[in-house]
């Protein structure tokens, strides 16, 4: 199998260095009807693209991605955020694209319309998130997680944390490359490592300000998978993978706005942690793709993770709905990292609910 992928990668290496004579392909991306799966396809166009106004709107079948029915199957593709496409290089790019409907109205699976006019609202807080994407990897059958033993599993969570060495680390070829890629196209990702689970792992994006948090992690989470593609590897982001005794998979949003990052910040911080203990529902609810379905797996109280049911916070605490960094406490400012949202969440969603509970928005 490796001698005839490495064939194939030849082979179609021959081809990438041919000269596109002036055009450029754009790879248009989409968030389809689950709310949680990505879509895309290539559009050429006169290059190099110097700006996301020079991308006309495009559409696809709605009826074959969940998103309309067959009888009015058109839905629009309009593009948001332009990225250098790491596979087709060159300047070939990847672009972000939000969903319309045939009248152009917002796609009910469009939540970056609704984030972006939260999003300026509150331009004047500067609210600046990173977000902490964990994912497990699988072999190509999807239902063995990479390294581990068919029908079996290895030892017992405590090696593989950051770890080294062949035995406790599954799939590092997987994470570099990555981690290159997004470094290429130009994605914010702040830091990688191995997870708790074997086989889990880890990447940061951010700080990013306002609607480009979801732009860069959408598009992070894209170039994931299509690396995943060159090494026959299954991406899975769901928030509990295996039952048991393995943690589970978050994407653990910290946030932070001027007031907070400035002298005196930490009243700021505790302030808004205080709002969201009165919105535990409304926040759960936009913390998955199923609201809370996928997060009442893994948010049990047990693993890393506070129960679903009940609100905390708490300096270094990660058994707590929300953890404020232990350096943070000492400088007495800041930012705050919410555990709850689940590693399938959509982070439009995320980022908007919260700016609008501490912003007082509603």
């Amino acid at each position: 199998f490796k001698q005839i992928n490495l064939s194939f990668r030849y082979t179609i290496m021959n081809f990438m260095d041919l000269d596109q004579r002036g055009k450029i392909q754009a790879y248009y991306i989409w968030i389809d009807g689950s709310g949680q799966g990505l879509r895309g396809k290539t559009k050429t166009m006169d290059g190099p693209i110097k700006s996301v106004d020079e991308l006309p709107v495009w559409n696809f079948d709605g009826s074959s991605t969940d998103q309309s029915d067959g009888e009015n199957s058109d839905v629009y593709l309009k593009p948001v955020a332009i990225f250098r496409d790491p596979f087709r290089r060159g300047d070939n790019i990847l672009v972000m694209c939000e969903c319309y409907t045939f009248d152009d109205k917002p796609h009910p699976t469009n939540k970056r319309s609704e984030c972006l006019s939260v999003m300026d609202r509150v331009a004047e807080e500067h609210p600046w998130f990173g977000i902490e994407q964990e994912y497990t990897l699988y072999e190509s059958d999807g239902i063995t997680p990479l390294g581990w033993p068919v029908n079996g599993f290895p030892g017992p969570q405590g090696p593989y944390y950051c770890a080294v060495g062949a035995q406790n680390v599954f799939g590092r070829k997987v994470v570099e490359a990555h981690y290159r890629a997004c470094m290429f196209a130009g994605i914010r990702i702040a830091g990688s490592n191995a997870e708790v689970m074997p086989s889990q792992w880890e990447y940061q994006v951010g700080p990013c300000e306002g609607i480009d948090m979801g732009d860069h992690l959408w598009v992070s989470r894209w170039i994931l998978c299509r690396v995943a593609e060159e090494f026959n590897v299954v991406v899975s982001f769901d928030p509990k993978p295996k039952a048991g005794e393995w943690n589970g998979a978050g994407c653990h949003t910290n946030i932070s706005t001027l007031k907070m990052r400035q002298d005196g910040g930490m009243a700021h911080i505790i302030t808004a942690i205080e709002k969201m203990s009165h919105k535990q529902r409304e926040h759960i609810e936009e913390y998955d793709p199923k609201k809370g379905e996928d997060n009442t797996r893994r948010l049990t109280g047990r693993h890393e993770t506070a129960s679903i049911e009940q609100f905390s916070y708490g300096v270094a605490h990660r058994g707590a709905s929300i953890r404020i960094p232990r350096q943070c406490d000492n400088d007495g400012k800041g930012y705050f990292e919410d555990r709850r949202p689940a590693s399938n969440c959509d982070p439009y969603s995320v980022t908007s609910r919260i700016v609008r509970t501490i912003c007082d928005l509603d």
